[in-house]
C-alpha cells in the first residue's frame, strides 16, 4: 500500500529502468479526477487494447470513446517496446474487480481466482494498455514483453513491491481475457502473466536499475483521417466494402461482434446503421427516423467514433 508517485517521480522511475518513454500532450494532468479516489496504490495492471496501429491505439487510450471517457490507462505499450504516457491519476482501466484478489496483491500472495466484481480497481492500480488485437492470434514481440516487464519493475522498485504486485486484467475481473496471445509468432508459446512476473523478478533481483534511457520528444498523435467512402455502398447490395462498415459498427458499439462479417449489406447491417443514426441524428437522411443507409458524412463520423477516439 502506498501513496501514488508524483508524475515526475513516475517518469523518473520508468526511465531509470531503461524504458523508452514517449510523453503524449499534457499527460501529467489528464485524468478522471472528481470521479472517484486515486490511491492508495497497490499494484500494476496489464491489459491489451484490442486495436492495431500505434497512433490509433494511443489516441483511443488517451481520449476514450462514447461510452467510456479517457484516459483508459496511464501508458500504452506499443509493439516496438515504447511506452506512450497518456494520463496520470485516476484512469478508466481496471473497473470493478475481486476484493480477494486485491487483498492477495497487498499481501503479495498467490492470487485467488477472480469471481466477484465488488472493488474499484481504478483507485488501486497503475494501468498499462499493450497494443494487441486480443484475438489469441496476434503475436507479442519480445521487445514489447520486455517493455511490459521493465515498466512493471520500475513501479515495483519505486514502491518496494515484489513481482506479485503485477497482475493481468483477466486476474482481476471475472470474464476478462487480457492479456493473451502467442509470443513472437502466431505459432509461438502463449504469453502468460507468470512469464511477465518472472521477468519482473529477475529485474528486481538485479539490484540498482540501469542508467536512464534517452527520453523521447513529447508528441501528439496525428489527427485521425477516416477512409474514403466506398462508392456504391447501399442497403441490399453485395459489396466487399460492407465488411468495412460492419467492422466500424462493431468497433463503435452499434453492431454485435457475434454477427459474422459478410459482403452483403443485409438486415443486420441496416439495423446497426440505423442505431448509429439514432444516436447521431445529424448524419441521417432528412425526415428519416429509421435510416439504414450510410452516406459519406456518416461514414466519416462513424469511423472517427470507432477508431479516432471521438464521441
Amino acid at each position: 500500500m502506498a501513496t501514488p508517485l508524483t508524475a515526475a517521480r513516475f517518469l523518473d522511475a520508468l526511465r531509470g529502468e531503461s524504458v523508452d518513454v514517449v510523453e503524449v500532450g499534457s499527460w501529467r494532468t489528464h485524468n478522471r479526477a472528481g470521479h472517484g479516489a486515486w490511491g492508495p496504490m497497490n499494484g500494476v495492471m496489464i491489459h491489451h487494447t484490442v486495436t492495431s496501429g500505434t497512433n490509433t491505439s494511443v489516441r483511443i487510450c488517451r481520449d476514450g470513446h462514447s461510452t467510456l471517457p479517457g484516459p483508459l490507462c496511464h501508458g500504452v505499450i506499443d509493439k516496438a517496446g515504447r511506452v506512450h504516457l497518456v494520463g496520470y491519476g485516476r484512469a478508466n482501466h481496471a473497473g470493478l474487480g475481486d476484493g480477494d484478489v486485491l487483498r492477495a496483491v497487498v499481501a503479495e500472495k498467490t492470487l485467488p481466482a477472480a469471481t466477484e466484481a465488488d472493488t474499484d480497481g481504478n483507485r488501486h492500480f497503475y494501468g498499462f494498455e499493450c497494443i494487441n488485437l486480443g484475438d489469441g492470434k496476434d503475436p507479442w514481440p519480445e521487445a514489447q514483453i520486455e517493455a511490459i516487464a521493465r515498466t512493471a519493475a520500475a513501479l515495483c522498485r519505486a514502491h518496494e513491491w515484489d513481482e506479485r504486485s503485477v497482475i493481468g486484467h483477466k486476474e482481476w475481473q471475472p470474464g476478462k481475457i487480457d492479456p493473451r496471445g502467442p509470443i513472437g509468432t502466431k505459432d509461438g508459446p502463449a504469453l502468460t502473466m507468470a512469464k511477465i512476473r518472472a521477468r519482473v523478478a529477475e529485474l528486481l533481483k538485479s539490484g540498482k536499475p540501469t542508467a536512464p534511457s534517452k527520453p523521447s520528444k513529447p508528441t501528439a498523435p496525428k489527427p485521425y483521417s477516416p477512409p474514403k467512402f466506398p462508392a456504391g455502398l447501399a442497403p441490399g447490395r453485395k459489396s466487399p466494402s460492407a465488411k468495412g462498415l460492419q467492422r466500424a459498427l462493431k468497433a463503435a458499439g452499434y453492431m454485435s461482434k457475434a454477427i459474422p462479417e459478410a459482403d452483403s449489406y443485409g438486415p443486420a447491417t441496416q439495423a446497426a446503421t440505423a442505431r448509429f443514426h439514432q444516436a447521431h441524428p445529424a448524419y441521417r437522411a432528412a425526415g428519416q427516423h429509421y435510416d439504414p443507409a450510410i452516406g459519406p458524412r456518416g461514414w466519416a463520423a462513424l469511423h472517427t467514433i470507432a477508431y479516432g477516439g471521438k464521441k
